[in-house]
Protein backbone atom coordinates (compact mmCIF):
# COMPACT_ATOMS: atom_id res chain seq x y z
CA UNK A 1 0.00 0.00 0.00
CA UNK A 2 1.19 3.17 -0.54
CA UNK A 3 0.81 5.37 2.57
CA UNK A 4 1.77 9.12 0.71
CA UNK A 5 2.91 10.46 -2.13
CA UNK A 6 4.95 13.73 -2.03
CA UNK A 7 6.36 16.05 -4.45
CA UNK A 8 8.65 18.81 -4.01
CA UNK A 9 10.60 21.61 -5.18
CA UNK A 10 14.59 21.65 -5.34
CA UNK A 11 13.93 24.44 -2.22
CA UNK A 12 11.54 22.11 0.00
CA UNK A 13 8.58 23.69 -0.89
CA UNK A 14 5.77 20.98 -1.45
CA UNK A 15 4.09 20.96 -4.37
CA UNK A 16 2.07 17.80 -3.75
CA UNK A 17 1.27 16.17 -0.34
CA UNK A 18 -1.39 13.26 -0.68
CA UNK A 19 -1.34 11.13 2.50
CA UNK A 20 -3.56 8.19 2.25
CA UNK A 21 -3.49 7.01 5.76
CA UNK A 22 -4.25 9.02 8.82
CA UNK A 23 -2.14 10.94 10.53
CA UNK A 24 -1.96 14.30 12.78
CA UNK A 25 -0.91 17.67 11.13
CA UNK A 26 2.18 18.17 12.84
CA UNK A 27 3.20 14.49 12.39
CA UNK A 28 2.92 14.73 8.91
CA UNK A 29 4.85 18.36 8.38
CA UNK A 30 7.65 16.85 10.22
CA UNK A 31 7.22 13.86 8.38
CA UNK A 32 7.48 15.92 4.93
CA UNK A 33 10.33 18.23 6.40
CA UNK A 34 12.64 14.89 7.23
CA UNK A 35 12.03 13.15 3.91
CA UNK A 36 13.09 16.46 2.04
CA UNK A 37 15.98 16.86 3.91
CA UNK A 38 17.42 12.77 3.69
CA UNK A 39 16.20 12.82 -0.07
CA UNK A 40 17.93 16.20 -1.02
CA UNK A 41 21.30 15.38 0.59
CA UNK A 42 21.51 12.13 -1.33
CA UNK A 43 24.06 12.43 -4.41
CA UNK A 44 22.78 11.87 -7.76
CA UNK A 45 24.42 8.65 -8.12
CA UNK A 46 22.69 6.98 -4.94
CA UNK A 47 19.94 4.54 -4.90
CA UNK A 48 16.31 5.76 -4.96
CA UNK A 49 15.17 4.06 -2.08
CA UNK A 50 15.47 4.95 1.43
CA UNK A 51 14.07 3.40 4.66
CA UNK A 52 11.03 5.47 6.74
CA UNK A 53 12.52 8.11 8.78
CA UNK A 54 12.30 7.33 12.62
CA UNK A 55 9.52 9.62 12.86
CA UNK A 56 7.08 7.07 11.69
CA UNK A 57 9.12 4.12 12.21
CA UNK A 58 8.08 4.36 15.74
CA UNK A 59 4.59 3.94 15.10
CA UNK A 60 2.44 2.47 17.72
CA UNK A 61 2.13 -1.13 15.51
CA UNK A 62 5.59 -1.47 16.26
CA UNK A 63 5.36 -1.46 20.06
CA UNK A 64 2.82 -4.56 19.57
CA UNK A 65 6.10 -6.72 17.79
CA UNK A 66 8.32 -6.00 20.84
CA UNK A 67 6.34 -7.60 22.99
CA UNK A 68 6.82 -10.82 21.53
CA UNK A 69 5.77 -13.50 18.44
CA UNK A 70 2.65 -12.64 16.83
CA UNK A 71 1.20 -11.16 13.55
CA UNK A 72 3.39 -9.09 11.36
CA UNK A 73 2.54 -6.19 10.88
CA UNK A 74 2.57 -5.29 6.38
CA UNK A 75 0.43 -2.53 6.24
CA UNK A 76 3.05 0.04 8.32
CA UNK A 77 4.64 2.56 6.57
CA UNK A 78 8.47 1.30 5.78
CA UNK A 79 10.23 2.58 2.48
CA UNK A 80 10.75 5.91 0.95
CA UNK A 81 10.95 6.14 -2.91
CA UNK A 82 11.82 8.93 -4.45
CA UNK A 83 12.83 10.16 -8.12
CA UNK A 84 14.84 13.82 -9.06
CA UNK A 85 13.46 15.38 -12.10
CA UNK A 86 15.23 18.82 -12.75
CA UNK A 87 13.37 20.81 -10.25
CA UNK A 88 11.07 18.80 -8.58
CA UNK A 89 11.62 15.43 -6.14
CA UNK A 90 8.74 13.11 -6.49
CA UNK A 91 8.11 10.82 -3.69
CA UNK A 92 6.01 7.72 -2.16
CA UNK A 93 5.99 6.42 1.38
CA UNK A 94 5.07 2.80 1.05
CA UNK A 95 4.21 -0.66 2.99
CA UNK A 96 6.80 -3.43 2.76
CA UNK A 97 4.03 -5.22 0.66
CA UNK A 98 4.77 -2.32 -2.05
CA UNK A 99 7.57 -3.34 -4.83
CA UNK A 100 10.82 -0.63 -5.02
CA UNK A 101 10.70 -0.81 -8.04
CA UNK A 102 7.32 -1.00 -9.33
CA UNK A 103 6.94 2.41 -7.72
CA UNK A 104 9.84 3.76 -9.36
CA UNK A 105 8.05 3.00 -12.76
CA UNK A 106 5.02 4.60 -11.34
CA UNK A 107 6.87 7.71 -10.34
CA UNK A 108 8.16 7.54 -14.13
CA UNK A 109 4.71 6.76 -15.46
CA UNK A 110 2.87 9.68 -13.00
CA UNK A 111 5.60 12.46 -14.49
CA UNK A 112 5.09 11.15 -18.11
CA UNK A 113 1.46 11.38 -18.05
CA UNK A 114 2.21 15.07 -16.41
CA UNK A 115 4.74 15.95 -19.15
CA UNK A 116 1.76 14.72 -21.82
CA UNK A 117 -1.12 16.34 -20.46
CA UNK A 118 1.08 19.58 -19.77
CA UNK A 119 2.99 19.32 -23.12
CA UNK A 120 6.33 19.79 -21.62
CA UNK A 121 5.77 20.10 -17.58
CA UNK A 122 7.15 22.36 -15.81
CA UNK A 123 6.94 23.35 -12.12
CA UNK A 124 5.00 26.76 -12.72
CA UNK A 125 2.09 24.25 -14.05
CA UNK A 126 1.69 21.96 -10.55
CA UNK A 127 1.32 24.91 -9.08
CA UNK A 128 -1.34 26.89 -10.93
CA UNK A 129 -2.80 23.71 -12.54
CA UNK A 130 -2.98 21.77 -9.44
CA UNK A 131 -6.25 20.11 -10.08
CA UNK A 132 -4.25 18.33 -13.06
CA UNK A 133 -1.88 17.09 -10.84
CA UNK A 134 -3.97 15.83 -8.36
CA UNK A 135 -6.76 13.95 -11.07
CA UNK A 136 -3.89 12.35 -12.66
CA UNK A 137 -2.66 11.19 -8.56
CA UNK A 138 -6.12 10.24 -8.43
CA UNK A 139 -6.30 7.80 -11.80
CA UNK A 140 -3.83 5.64 -10.58
CA UNK A 141 -4.10 5.56 -6.71
CA UNK A 142 -6.78 5.33 -4.75
CA UNK A 143 -7.02 5.14 -1.19
CA UNK A 144 -3.42 3.88 -1.46
CA UNK A 145 -3.69 1.21 -4.05
CA UNK A 146 -2.28 1.43 -7.52
CA UNK A 147 -5.15 1.16 -9.81
CA UNK A 148 -3.71 2.36 -13.52
CA UNK A 149 -0.47 2.46 -14.51
CA UNK A 150 -1.02 2.35 -18.61
CA UNK A 151 0.03 5.88 -19.80
CA UNK A 152 -2.30 5.93 -22.53
CA UNK A 153 -5.29 5.42 -19.79
CA UNK A 154 -4.52 8.08 -17.06
CA UNK A 155 -3.88 10.27 -19.73
CA UNK A 156 -7.12 10.34 -21.27
CA UNK A 157 -9.12 9.32 -17.95
CA UNK A 158 -7.58 13.15 -16.61
CA UNK A 159 -8.95 14.31 -20.43
CA UNK A 160 -12.27 13.17 -19.93
CA UNK A 161 -12.33 14.66 -16.71
CA UNK A 162 -11.83 17.95 -18.28
CA UNK A 163 -9.18 18.83 -16.27
CA UNK A 164 -6.42 20.01 -18.60
CA UNK A 165 -5.47 23.58 -18.95
CA UNK A 166 -4.71 25.30 -22.06
CA UNK A 167 -1.39 26.79 -22.09
CA UNK A 168 -0.29 30.37 -22.60
CA UNK A 169 3.42 30.73 -23.44
CA UNK A 170 5.06 33.49 -21.90
CA UNK A 171 8.61 33.54 -23.22
CA UNK A 172 9.43 29.75 -21.63
CA UNK A 173 12.93 30.63 -20.97
CA UNK A 174 12.36 30.85 -17.16
CA UNK A 175 10.39 28.07 -17.34
CA UNK A 176 12.58 24.79 -16.43
CA UNK A 177 10.70 21.72 -18.09
CA UNK A 178 11.35 18.15 -16.06
CA UNK A 179 13.44 16.66 -18.78
CA UNK A 180 11.52 13.33 -18.59
CA UNK A 181 13.25 12.08 -21.35
CA UNK A 182 15.96 12.40 -19.67
CA UNK A 183 17.02 9.71 -16.69
CA UNK A 184 19.85 9.63 -14.95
Amino acid sequence: MINAVLVFNNSGQPRLTKFYTQLDTSVQQRLISEIFTLVSQRPASACNFLPLPPLLASSPSSADTQAGPGPIHNDTPSLVTYRHYATLYFIMISTSTESPLALLDLIQVFVEALDRLFENVCELDLIFNFETLHATLAEMVVGGVVIETGLETVVKGVKEQGKVPRRVETGGAAMSRLGVGRFG
